[in-house]
C-alpha cells in the first residue's frame, strides 16, 4: 500500500490488441504502432502524460533512442506544438536513467542509477513535488507493477494482433483494481486510455 501523500508515479506505453509492446521482430519491431503514434489522439495523450510529471524515468534503450530524436524536436518550429511541448519537458526534466552498462549519463539533468527499479521510485515518492513519469520503459513498467506502486497507466491501445513480442501484463502480478479516468478513440481506431490505481 502506497502513501497518499507521496508523490503520483505513472507510466505511458503504446499496447497492440493482443498486449504486446513490440513485434515479433524483437524490442526494436514497432512498426505495427507507426501509423498510430502521430494522430490526433496520440499527440494529446502525449501532452497529457507529461503535463504533471517533474521527473521522467527511462531504461538505457529508450534514453539513448529519444536522444537522437526528441531534442531536434524541441529545436524545430516545424514540429507539432504538442510533440515540442513533450520535446522540451523532456529535455529541461530530471531524468532517472536505469542502466548496468552506461558510465556516462547521455543527457543533461539526468542521473544513472543501476539498482532495483521499486527501490528508487519508492525513494523518489518521498522526495520532491510533482509526477513521475516513467517514459515508455515497458522493463521499469513491469517492475513497478510487480512492486505495485504505479498509481496511474496512460496507454494507447492500436487495433493491430501482433501474434508475437514482449507483453506488459504478464503472469504473476498482484491484484490490483483500475479506474479508468479517460478514454478517446482515434479515426484509425487507436484509444488512449487513462486507468488510475484505486487503493
Amino acid at each position: 500500500m502506497t502513501d497518499s501523500t507521496a508523490r503520483r508515479v505513472t507510466a505511458n506505453l503504446v499496447l497492440s490488441l493482443d498486449g504486446r509492446y513490440n513485434g515479433p521482430g524483437g524490442a526494436a519491431d514497432f512498426g505495427a504502432f507507426v501509423p498510430y503514434v502521430t494522430t490526433e489522439v496520440a499527440r494529446d495523450q502525449l501532452t497529457r502524460i507529461w503535463e504533471n510529471a517533474t521527473t521522467a524515468v527511462l531504461g538505457r534503450v529508450n534514453a539513448e533512442g529519444f536522444l537522437g530524436f526528441w531534442p531536434t524536436v524541441a529545436d524545430s518550429e516545424e514540429a507539432d506544438p504538442r510533440d515540442r511541448g513533450y520535446a522540451k519537458w523532456l529535455v529541461h526534466t530530471e531524468k532517472v536513467v536505469f542502466s548496468t552498462t552506461l558510465t556516462e549519463a547521455p543527457w543533461e539533468r539526468t542521473r544513472l542509477v543501476n539498482a532495483p527499479a521499486a527501490d528508487v521510485v519508492a525513494d523518489l515518492r518521498s522526495t520532491g513535488e510533482g509526477d513521475i513519469l516513467v517514459n515508455s520503459s515497458a522493463s521499469v513498467i513491469k517492475a513497478l507493477l510487480s512492486a505495485d506502486l504505479l498509481d496511474r497507466l496512460y496507454l494507447i491501445v492500436v487495433p493491430e494482433v501482433l501474434g508475437g513480442g514482449q507483453r506488459l501484463f504478464e503472469d504473476g502480478l498482484p491484484d490490483s483494481h483500475w479506474k479508468l479516468t479517460h478514454h478517446e478513440v482515434g479515426e484509425l481506431g487507436e484509444t488512449a486510455l487513462v486507468y488510475d490505481r484505486v487503493r
